[in-house]
């Protein structure tokens, strides 16, 4: 893999931590990637869709969280722990990315096959 390929599919799993600084885009700049180049670069289809069912699944989670947090709080632990997922796994997963491996998301959803 060329080293400005792989230096874009590390810069699309750390996209999704654009949130952490504007406040929203973790879903649409990797999308916004996967749709541009999955035809150029090899390897994007498959980490595109990674990523973007793993967005996908931390929304639906979220949305279940919700009204969890009337239930003894469980809703306010599991947005906790979301929100640390959804810090730690790009980072994780754009050194992956960067030494050559498949990316892994705990509980991710298969939206996109």
């Amino acid at each position: 893999m060329k080293s400005q390929n792989k230096q874009l599919i590390v810069i699309t799993h750390l996209a999704q931590l654009i949130s952490l600084v504007i406040g929203f885009g973790s879903l649409i700049v990797p999308l916004v990637l996967w749709v541009t180049q999955k035809e150029k670069i090899h390897q994007m289809d498959a980490h595109g869709k990674t990523i973007i069912n793993f967005q996908l699944s931390l929304i639906v989670y979220c949305l279940v969280c919700i009204p969890l947090i009337l239930v003894f709080g469980l809703g306010l632990l599991g947005l906790i722990g979301l929100g640390i997922l959804s810090i730690v796994c790009p980072i994780l997963n754009a050194i992956r990315a960067n030494n050559g491996e498949t990316p892994k998301y705990p509980l991710s959803l298969n939206f996109i096959s």
